[in-house]
């Protein structure tokens, strides 16, 4: 048998994948100390979880990859656990170290293109030198990786923490990084919540102006643990004109209203289409419902984004409309809605 080394280990942990993930430990940095003399193998793991069930699944199944390569050999495989940081001394909502305001960015439906928002208003943020970032929420429909582009996965610092992606200026996480294309993330709803905290909490994001919290739609568990765990300055609604959104939209404003965030104002996505041909305007979702809604909820309308097919695009592509196609028409309203975003949170 070859004498056994420290990159013949490491490639034999690779098959070891992070429960929930398709990502294996050795990428995630979870492999933080290997010792051989070619014969006996000794590894040490650390990882930061609250689940016991976790570090003993990754342990038996690290000593099982191993087993083969070892032989007869002696092997050890120790796991060092670690609590995700938790804010102590307080029992309520609490501040992301290093960041000035977290706005969170929700919608009471899905399909009204909160993401496509919460990229756009990220971007515009950061156009002035602001340091922004972008956290997405979604846990089971990750769609930050693929707006923003690029197949990197996170790295983990010396603190075990995760090292956002960054683009066009701006610090990115989310589940999409860390899954292999057009993989699930398949997670009960305890640990979906869990995974969402250690993304806020043990993300290395630095000093930050704002961090933006693209939360997944509705107003469920994972929702509310955000909004009840997490001091945010504000949040953005996200509807379309038409009235079915509107319905839901009010339902998130009532969870806000409830934990006690104050709603900076409402979005209207699709408000209109612009036909390039003849130059008209088409209400094709109705018109002003967001300007209702606003006025009803005694809060701003912040911008009517109107349809056009670049943002779309841009967004498939990984290069989201404020970076891609700063003049278009979506592009400016998105900037003027970061702009009362600013003057309202500066």
């Amino acid at each position: 048998m070859s004498s056994i080394n420290q990159e013949s280990i490491r490639e034999a942990l690779k098959v070891v994948k992070y429960p929930g993930f398709s990502r294996d430990i050795v990428s995630f940095g979870l492999v933080r100390e290997i010792s051989t003399n070619g014969t006996d193998v000794e590894v040490q793991l650390v990882i930061s979880t609250t689940e016991n069930a976790v570090a003993k699944t990754i342990r038996d199944e690290a000593t099982q990859a191993l087993k083969g390569l070892v032989g007869s050999g002696r092997l050890n495989v120790k796991v060092d656990v670690q609590a995700p940081a938790a804010p102590t001394g307080s029992v309520g909502p609490a501040r992301i170290e290093g960041v000035r305001h977290i706005i969170a960015v929700g919608s009471g439906k899905g399909g009204v293109g909160k993401s496509t928002v919460a990229a756009n208003l990220a971007l515009a943020l950061a156009q002035p030198g602001a340091k922004t970032g972008l956290c997405d929420c979604d846990i089971y429909g990750p769609s930050v990786a693929i707006m923003f582009g690029g197949n990197e996965r996170p790295t983990a610092d010396d603190e075990n923490r995760i090292i956002p992606i960054e683009r066009y200026g701006v610090s990115l996480m989310s589940m999409g990084f860390l899954l292999d294309d057009g993989s699930p993330a398949v997670l009960r709803g305890p640990m979906v919540t869990r995974y969402t905290q250690q993304f806020l909490r043990q993300v290395a994001w630095g000093n930050l102006d704002y961090l933006i919290l693209d939360l997944p739609p509705g107003t469920g568990d994972i929702q509310l643990t955000i909004v009840q765990t997490v001091a945010l300055s504000g949040a953005v609604i996200v509807t379309t004109p038409q009235e079915v959104a509107l319905i839901d939209a009010r339902k998130a404003s009532a969870m806000f209203a409830k934990t006690n965030v104050p709603v900076l104002g409402i979005v209207e996505n699709m408000s209109y289409f612009l036909c390039p041909g003849d130059g008209n305007r088409y209400d094709i979702f109705g018109t002003g419902g967001g300007a209702r809604e606003a006025a009803r909820l005694e809060v701003p309308l912040l911008g009517e984004v109107p349809i056009e097919p670049l943002v779309r695009e841009a967004g498939d592509t990984g290069r989201p409309a404020v970076a891609a196609h700063p003049e278009s028409a979506a592009a400016g309203v998105f900037e003027f809605i970061a702009q009362k975003v600013r003057q309202v949170l500066p």
